[in-house]
This record gives structure tokens, C-alpha cells and sequence, in this order.
């Protein structure tokens, strides 16, 4: 008996001692550490509800997907709404978060206490067209694309549009202009660019999620001028890359500021993001003057942006909370590696740094969730 007991106390000391081993931190080649986070493994069924930009809807719906796999209890519902209507939900505080490819102007930050903004990815943004028979490459110059959607260039075969394309034959034919119709951030990070790179397009249309177009048809979200081009033979507009590679839809080589005609890929779209990385501000401070268009660099593409994830410091339920931190910081860290498949360029390790220390401030109650 007692040399049973002594067996049965050696077990239990045996259990004991490697309950108490814990996982080594991941040491990566740099000599940095870095810290695991391991999503919660919870009975209950959580539901994080998003929305906002069409832009990185791609993206968004692969991470939902993909991390459901490693989650099953975790439901990520994004809607697909443009940026607009993103940022006046999560100020509403009727999503968990909301997704915008323009940073908040001042006046939205200042309106919102205790927002935060993460780079979720960096995307293009390309000229895109529907001319039968001609293929991508069509090139064109940023004065000529705000002429166009100022409604001041009108046939494709005017001269300022065949004079860099001496190879294509372009129709005698009306410039069919297609636009957004909704509070958009590709708005944003297009009319951006057209500011930039024409004064007449800055004195009299200007920047923002919203503008009075000029000229042109309006359809709702990257899906509806894609419909749009789609539908019209000799139409012009401006989508997000992977929706356009998405529809087969060509799109133009823009001219860029050191005078070369660049095609939107994921290598000249991470250059054109190379320069502002090292003057990125903090996670819970002001992005507004944040943008990377008509950037430097011979092999910068100049229409191109991040896209942010919108979140409260502040949580109001320690579960979705938690859950929400959590996915954030597997989207950053192991969401990226689903980025170039879908034509978004992952984030340099200095915006995933970051975003982990933002990440790190979302609190329930004081108490750090991550």
C-alpha cells in the first residue's frame, strides 16, 4: 500500500511540474524578441462586427475566413460599405470596428475620443478602362487624368492622351466617365492624388471621401464602377487594383514624379509607401497628414494609400474585447502573409511595430487585453 501511494504522489508531482513549464518566447534571427499571442480558445460564440471600405473587403473576407479556421467561436461580419459610411458607424459605436482608406481629417479625430487607427495593409489605387481591343498599359499623365475627369479632355483620340501611346489606334469615340457615388476612401486617396499633381483639379474640386463630380455616372462601392466600366464600352474610372485584376479590367501606367510611366503592382506600390514609414505617428494620434501618392522615386506608383482599422481604446465588454484584440494582432502579424495573393502589400516590420503598441492599449476597465 505504501509503495502505491508512493507511486500515485511521484505521478501528481510529475503533472504538477509540467503544468508549470511555459513556452519560450519566439526569438527571432535579429536577436528580437517577439511575444506569441494565441487566440483565446472560448465555448462562447463571439461576433465581431465591422464596416466600411470596399478597398481591403478582399482581404478582409479571407482574414474572416482563415481565422474562423483557428477560431471557430470567433464570427468576423465585415460590411462592405465604403469608408464614409465606416467612419460614421464606429463613431456611432454600432460596429466593433470600422475600416477607412483615408486617415480622419482632423475635425473627425478631434470628434471621436479614444479612437485608434491601424494600418491594416497598403493598396493601389489604378486608372481603369474599357476600350474594346486595347489591353492594359495605356499610358497617361496625372494632368491629363484630372482633364479628363474635369470633363475637359472628351474623345479618347485627343492628342494629349495618343501622343505617349503612339502604338494604339484609339477610337473616335466619347470618354465615358465612371465615379463614386458614396462617401468613399478611394475617393479619397484618388482626388488626393489629383490635387497633387493639378491646380485646376485643387481649385475646383479638391480632396475628400465626397466631391462634386464634374462629370460622369456614380456607382456604389469598387463594385459599382467595376460594374460600371464593366457595362460601358469607352469608360474611364478608378478602382482598387484587385478588383479591377478581379473583373480582367485593363488599367493605365501613370506617369509618376520623376517622369516615368509605372505599372500599379505590389513592388511600386511598397516603394511609393517606403519614404513615409519612418514618419508614421503613433496609433492614438492624428493620421491625417498621412499619404504616400505622387510619392518619389523612380519606381514609385503614384496613386496608392494605406487602409486603416478603426477601434476604441476603450472596450465595453472584457470578452468581444479581448477577441478583438486579438484578432488585430493575428491580422497584422499573420493576416500579412495573405496580402500578396490578393494584391495588397504587407506591412514593413515598422508599421507592424507600430501597431503593436496600439494594439497594446486596447483596455477593458484599465486591464490591458493583449
Amino acid at each position: 500500500m505504501n509503495r502505491l501511494k508512493i507511486m500515485i504522489i511521484l505521478i501528481l508531482a510529475g503533472v504538477l511540474l509540467a503544468g508549470c513549464v511555459s513556452k519560450p518566447s519566439e526569438v527571432q534571427p535579429t536577436g528580437q524578441t517577439i511575444t506569441t499571442v494565441q487566440p483565446a480558445k472560448t465555448s462562447l460564440t463571439v461576433t465581431l462586427n465591422g464596416a466600411g471600405a470596399t478597398f481591403p473587403y478582399p482581404l478582409l473576407s479571407k482574414w474572416s475566413s482563415e481565422y474562423n479556421k483557428i477560431n471557430p467561436n470567433v464570427q468576423i461580419n465585415y460590411q462592405s460599405v465604403g469608408s464614409g459610411a465606416g467612419i460614421q458607424q464606429i463613431t456611432a459605436k454600432t460596429v466593433g470596428f470600422g475600416a477607412t482608406d483615408a486617415p480622419l481629417t482632423e475635425k473627425e479625430f478631434s470628434n471621436v475620443s479614444g479612437i485608434l487607427q491601424i494600418p491594416e495593409t497598403i493598396g493601389a489605387v489604378v486608372v481603369a478602362y474599357n476600350l474594346p481591343g486595347i489591353q492594359k498599359g495605356v499610358k497617361l499623365s496625372g494632368d491629363v487624368v484630372a482633364d479628363i475627369f474635369l470633363g475637359k479632355i472628351k474623345k479618347w483620340n485627343d492628342p494629349r492622351i495618343t501622343s505617349p501611346n503612339p502604338d494604339i489606334q484609339f477610337p473616335d469615340k466619347d470618354i465615358i466617365v465612371a465615379h463614386r457615388s458614396d462617401g468613399s476612401g478611394t475617393t479619397f486617396v484618388f482626388t488626393d492624388y489629383l490635387s497633387a499633381v493639378s491646380p485646376d483639379w485643387t481649385s475646383n474640386v479638391g480632396k475628400g471621401k465626397s466631391v462634386n463630380w464634374p462629370v460622369g455616372l456614380g456607382g456604389k462601392g469598387n463594385e459599382g464602377v467595376s460594374g460600371l466600366l464593366s457595362q460601358n464600352p469607352y469608360s474611364i474610372g478608378y478602382v482598387e487594383l484587385a478588383f479591377a485584376k478581379l473583373q480582367n479590367i485593363p488599367y493605365a501606367y501613370i506617369k509618376n514624379k520623376a517622369g516615368k510611366f509605372i505599372e500599379p503592382t505590389l513592388e511600386t506600390t511598397a516603394s511609393a509607401a517606403a519614404g513615409a514609414v519612418p514618419n508614421l505617428p503613433a496609433g492614438d494620434a492624428s493620421w491625417s497628414s498621412v499619404s504616400i501618392v505622387d510619392a518619389p522615386g523612380d519606381n514609385s506608383y503614384p496613386i496608392g494609400s494605406f487602409t486603416y482599422l478603426l477601434v476604441y481604446k476603450d472596450q465595453a465588454d472584457n470578452t468581444n474585447g479581448k477577441a478583438l484584440a486579438e484578432f488585430l494582432w493575428w491580422a497584422v502579424h499573420d493576416g500579412q502573409k495573405y496580402s500578396s495573393e490578393l494584391l495588397y502589400v504587407p506591412l514593413p516590420d515598422e508599421v507592424v511595430s507600430i501597431n503593436e503598441k496600439t494594439i497594446r492599449l486596447i483596455n477593458y476597465n484599465g486591464q490591458p487585453l493583449i
